[in-house]
């Protein structure tokens, strides 16, 4: 990884002691607003390194910190934000590795236990070299990205962004399906709003061999299932990015039994506003009507989730050179947007920013399992870049500032 030979030296001294704390996480995975060990583990490095106004408890289990710079450059009035989420996922962890989760039927199967050991070592990082900037860095830790409404719009509610008051704000990510040692930006939307739907057919039940006298939410369902896509296929500008699905049937419990009621459910994935908002209008209606010409009453229920993630461009444009300088033109990649949604989008709401993806693949070493897999897997080489990257854009951020 080519650095800055100060931040390399430092860096490769730093790695094995934040590969001892991701992995500890990952021994000690917690659900969403339930990180209480994760929490404590995060205060008592904190205070360890020495970090100004911890704060604990906010949205529940979620922590912040300030490094106030020492330096006479630009930026003295400013505040950075970077942030990592601490929670983990309700899977069953398949992998065999000597630092296994001990909490069975949880896992840290989305790279958050990383994202939390690079913030330390960022951390720890700051603090050597305050003389290089003026301003402050506050450091936060999130609880529940993974469950909704996820912290990050309650540790905005709670006051995060103010006291002191935040100018720009920054994420990362790891990234399983990009190669260690590269990482991918783009500036503009770059995650989808993860919606919801819920339908609930109430039909007439009876026998199977008698459909003539029942009204079957089953095929009624279908129908809606079937009629969903076309908001993607037939409703939605080609050029646009949308994406509907149904990810729950449930009806019936005997073959021969027409069941009374049919439930159905799904997500759908947006970027634009305007988008967005028509499928919460057009699904309730689309699945109403295809209900009332079959004889079925249906009630359709539409639950926004996260907004989308949306990159200022000249932020995302900063990582991408900061990080060019650092890995080499050819390990930086523009990103493509994703389907996938993510709850920084609160902070980026907000405050400019941008959120970049840290490549951790390595097939070589069989590190190739997908986000949300139970053999989810990191390189842990891929911790390194990451620090690499969040400390030269602190650094160019501050020297940026008026």
């Amino acid at each position: 990884m080519p650095a800055s030979t100060a931040l390399q030296n430092d860096i490769d001294e730093l790695l094995p002691g934040v590969i001892a704390d991701r992995r500890w996480l990952h021994e000690h995975p917690e659900l969403g607003f339930e990180e209480v060990q994760t929490a404590a583990f995060i205060r008592q490095r904190l205070e360890s390194l020495g970090v100004e106004d911890i704060r604990t408890g906010i949205a529940k289990t979620g922590i912040t910190a300030l490094i106030r710079g020492s330096g006479d450059g630009p930026g003295k009035d400013k505040v950075l934000l970077l942030r990592a989420d601490i929670d983990a996922l309700p899977i069953l962890e398949e992998n065999t590795t000597d630092y296994v989760s001990q909490h069975p039927g949880t896992m840290h199967a989305c790279g958050h236990d990383a994202h939390t050991a690079i913030l330390l070592g960022v951390t720890r990082l700051l603090l050597e070299r305050r003389d290089q900037f003026a301003g402050m860095v506050k450091v936060l830790f999130q609880p529940a990205e993974e469950r909704f409404p996820g912290g990050a719009m309650l540790m905005v509610q709670e006051g995060v962004l103010e006291d002191p008051h935040v100018d720009a704000v920054f994420g990362l990510h790891m990234a399983n399906d990009l190669e260690v040692g590269s990482i991918k930006v783009a500036g503009g939307p770059v995650m989808a709003a993860p919606d919801s739907f819920e339908i609930v057919i109430q039909g007439r039940g009876g026998h199977a061999a008698r459909p003539q006298a029942a009204i079957d939410p089953v095929v009624i369902g279908a129908q809606i299932v079937s009629a969903l896509q076309t908001m993607v296929s037939r409703e939605t500008d080609p050029m646009d990015n949308a994406v509907v699905s149904t990810t729950i049937f449930q009806a019936g419990e005997a073959f021969n039994v027409i069941p009374d009621t049919a439930r159905l459910g799904g997500t759908v994935r947006t970027f634009k506003p305007e988008t967005r908002e028509r499928m919460a209008q057009r699904i309730p209606e689309l699945a109403k009507g295809i209900g009332a010409a079959m004889g079925a009453t249906v009630e359709a229920t539409f639950t926004h989730g996260y907004p989308p993630t949306v990159n200022d461009p000249a932020e995302a444009e900063r990582i991408r050179r900061v990080a060019t300088g650092i890995l080499g033109e050819d390990k930086v990649r523009v990103m493509t947007p994703v389907m996938g949604g993510e709850d920084f989008s609160y902070f980026l709401n907000e405050r400019p920013g941008a959120y970049f993806f840290v490549g951790s693949k390595n097939e070589a070493k069989g590190l190739v399992w997908g986000h949300h897999h139970p053999k989810f897997d990191i390189d842990e080489e891929a911790m390194a870049v990451g620090m690499a990257v969040s400390v030269a854009n602190v650094l160019d951020w501050f020297g940026d500032q008026a």
